[in-house]
């Protein structure tokens, strides 16, 4: 069975495994992202613990997706079995096709940051899991949206208002109004609005994070670069969906794009880079915690998960 995979379209982070036995770091290469404990028991909801330099992370499992096989979500316009076919290669389930969520927490001195928030209440885990975490929704002073999609922004709200009332919500000045011209994103925007700063992609939008325009999947499609000294990692949102078909085969169309041909674009020039890059990534829907970067196997592009590194 193949090792799992992932993608971001920035050449600026650079190569180094967990693993320092299974990929040796080069003098000068900045130090990667360093898994520091996974809990993740049966009947618990699992929390990742890792840092990015001298920053705490948090991987934090929000819940499962399952995906119908079909000619209208992953590989637009092909045959189920020809999307089967790569998964079957690498001894993964066909159909349904699983993605799992998993926001991610950010500690940098007193900004408390959550990108994305997952389903929402009564659909997801993510209160579950900040618990389980030790973390206070009130302490949380930042939230950045990758994006306006309901696995996304669904956990913005809880019991009726403002499920972290401490925090700003940050998003692209796109995505913003996209969302407000949706009109079953109406409450939300209604609860969420005082607390919404939105920024033009290319700058920093909190300490030692920077957008990237993304735009494709939705209009105002971002993804965030977080770095501390040399230490960087690409939170990807949805510019890849699945760590094999999003990876290995990018120049499919996916039926969750507004715009397929942008997308297709953004996930083709993400996955080229990260070939050539060594890029560490934080990666929503692969499966938890979503850590690690894209390489060359083969002759073919795979992810290669960090967190199972760190474990073998």
């Amino acid at each position: 069975m193949r090792t799992m995979m992932t993608g971001a379209a920035f050449a600026a982070l650079m190569l180094a495994a967990c693993n320092p036995n299974a990929n040796p770091q080069k003098p000068g290469d900045p130090a990667p992202p360093n898994p520091t404990q996974t809990v993740a028991a049966p009947a618990e909801k699992p929390v990742y613990r890792f840092k990015i330099g001298a920053l705490d992370a948090i991987a934090l499992f929000d819940g499962e997706n399952p995906v119908k096989n079909d000619n209208q979500t992953f590989g637009v316009g092909l045959t189920p079995q020809a999307v089967a076919a790569p998964l079957t290669a690498a001894g993964q389930p066909a159909d349904p096709i699983m993605l799992e969520i998993h926001p991610l927490l950010l500690r940098n001195g007193a900004r408390t940051m959550l990108f994305d928030t997952g389903l929402g209440e009564g659909k997801g885990q993510l209160m579950d899991s900040l618990q389980k975490a030790g973390v206070d929704p009130a302490s949380i002073t930042d939230v950045l949206i990758s994006h306006g999609h309901p696995d996304h922004v669904g956990g913005l709200i809880r019991n009726g208002g403002l499920a972290f009332p401490n925090a700003a919500v940050r998003m692209s000045q796109a995505e913003w109004a996209s969302i407000r011209a949706n009109p079953e994103l109406a409450d939300l925007v209604r609860i969420i609005t005082p607390k919404v700063q939105a920024f033009e992609p290319g700058g920093e939008v909190a300490p030692g994070v920077q957008s990237q325009d993304t735009a494709g999947h939705t209009p105002g499609h971002v993804a965030y670069l977080i770095a501390n000294g040399q230490n960087q990692l690409l939170y990807t949102g949805d510019l890849m969906h699945h760590w094999i078909l999003s990876v290995e085969h990018p120049d499919w169309k996916v039926g969750y794009d507004d715009d397929q041909a942008a997308g297709l674009k953004a996930r083709l020039d993400e996955v080229t880079a990260l070939r050539n890059s060594g890029a560490h990534i934080y990666a929503y829907h692969f499966p938890f915690p979503g850590l690690g970067k894209v390489a060359t196997r083969e002759g073919r592009a795979m992810f290669i998960s960090e967190a199972q590194s760190a474990k073998d």
